[in-house]
């Protein structure tokens, strides 16, 4: 007698779905991977994300992003590569930050030493909310882009340029 044992994982949905966008703007690409976390009836800044802290921005491992070129980030220069993307929020603005690491899970494994670049932006509070944080890239010009990280009733837009 034969006896075969299948075991078949079942496939669940995620509760921070993965996403990754990739937006060509003049001679540059950029490409985000990051996980959406949900509001879910939650404060989200000053509680959930606390102000003055690394934040991996977004769910489980932190955000990546990768530039083809060299860029500017708020008129500051980033070179081509790939980064992991934290930031510190604040009430009025954030700290956005591009760190050389690309290995690490969470902000825990964040250390100010691998910055590649670190520059402030301020938000915008919209009147509309956004369940799901969502990163999106907006304005694109045959020179410039912007990225926005939009989340509760927060906007965030970072100036890129080539």
């Amino acid at each position: 007698m034969l006896v075969i044992v299948a075991n078949a994982q079942s496939k669940k949905p995620q509760a921070s779905p993965e996403q990754t966008i990739k937006q060509d703007f003049g001679l540059s690409t950029v490409e985000i991977t990051y996980c959406r976390p949900s509001v879910k009836g939650r404060v989200i800044f000053g509680d959930l994300v606390p102000y003055g802290e690394v934040w991996r921005t977004g769910a489980n491992a932190p955000t990546r992003i990768v530039f083809n070129t060299d860029v500017k980030i708020a008129g500051q220069t980033l070179k081509a590569g790939e980064y992991e993307f934290f930031t510190v929020p604040g009430k009025d603005e954030w700290e956005i930050i591009f760190s050389k690491e690309t290995k690490g899970w969470g902000s825990s494994d964040y250390k100010k030493e691998d910055d590649a670049l670190r520059v402030k932006v301020k938000l915008t509070t919209q009147s509309t909310k956004a369940e799901m944080f969502t990163v999106m890239v907006d304005n694109v010009t045959a020179a410039n882009c912007e990225i926005h990280l939009v989340w509760d009733n927060v906007l965030v837009s970072i100036p890129v340029s080539n």
